[in-house]
């Protein structure tokens, strides 16, 4: 089963792919250390850094997959709804139509089913279906899938109408009176060093930071990991913080806070224990963090590839 990959990043929706017994036959992101990244964990895969749209010829293959960006609809940030890149959705419907897979897997900001925004999930889910597909949406909570945070996204999947065949999504398997234990930040970050010189953010949390609560305990799930350093959630070692008033909190003590480190960011994100993160030129700790925050967690990808129907 060969599946290509755009808007790939670092490699979180590959690494979910592939453990679903599925081979990468290419990829692609516009950011070189993604590359970089991606490559030193899977080297036998053709990435491609490129914008999309300059890409005319895609080899055969089974199985799209995307998560192209639409920051207009985050939780975090300036929303814009306009902006061209979350239009991108269209260059991935164009790759759909060229290589005419039996199915196609896409993930994004779980913001995009806000009322004020459903028209462009329903106009990517007209152009999908208008290139022959059967579609369906749903939002998926990574924390429900064995992954140690709560991160909430819309996954968009099709089957090819020909294949006569029915997607259903995946049915949480981690949690309270489900089969599995909730994964916590312990059990995916416990074995690491707490002061690792060189891996985390070292700046002062600015007013903005300190408008709300960052930090949760040790047996609990992360808050959601971003890309942003200035924004990543606080390490457990960190004292708790308490509420002054609206939008304004303190730490409960005077002991040493800090940022989760780019690597415990991937650990929470689901990737394995043995993820690099290469030493190149392009990798600047806010670019590593940048890589790891962008992902989709590899289990919650995985948990929906693998409910794909048998049609290959």
């Amino acid at each position: 089963m060969k599946a290509i990959s755009l808007f790939t990043g670092c490699g979180g929706s590959d690494a979910g792919i592939l453990a679903a017994g599925f081979e990468v036959v290419m990829t692609n992101d516009i950011l070189p250390y993604a590359r970089d990244v991606y490559l030193a964990n899977h080297p036998e895969t053709d990435y491609q850094v490129k914008d999309v749209s300059k890409i005319r010829h895609f080899p055969k293959a089974d199985l799209l997959a995307g998560c192209y960006p639409c920051q207009g609809f985050s939780q975090g940030g300036v929303r814009n709804p306009d902006a061209k890149i979350n239009k991108l959705y269209l260059e991935f419907a164009r790759a759909l139509s060229l290589v005419r897979p039996k199915a196609f897997i896409v993930e994004n900001v779980s913001g995009m089913v806000r009322k004020n925004f459903r028209h462009l999930l329903e106009d990517q889910i007209k152009v999908f279906t208008a290139a022959g597909y059967e579609v369906k949406a749903e939002v998926l909570n990574a924390a429900d899938f064995g992954v140690a945070q709560e991160r909430r996204r819309i996954f968009i999947v099709g089957i090819r109408s020909d294949m006569g065949a029915r997607y259903e999504f995946p049915v949480p398997t981690h949690g309270e009176g489900r089969d599995r234990p909730t994964v916590t930040i312990r059990d995916a970050i416990g074995d690491l060093p707490e002061w690792p010189e060189g891996e985390f953010y070292t700046k002062d949390f600015h007013w903005y930071y300190m408008s709300r609560d960052r930090r949760n305990g040790w047996d609990e799930t992360s808050r959601t990991i971003v890309a942003n350093p200035r924004h990543m959630p606080l390490h457990p070692i960190s004292p708790a913080m308490v509420k002054v008033q609206h939008n304004e909190w303190r730490f409960e003590t005077d002991s040493p806070a800090r940022r989760f480190t780019y690597r415990e960011a991937a650990r929470l994100q689901g990737f394995a224990k043995g993820f690099e993160f290469p030493e190149t030129e392009a990798g600047s700790l806010d670019m590593k963090y940048k890589v790891a925050g962008n992902a989709v967690p590899p289990p919650l990808f995985e948990a929906v590839a693998r409910m794909l129907p048998d049609i290959w």
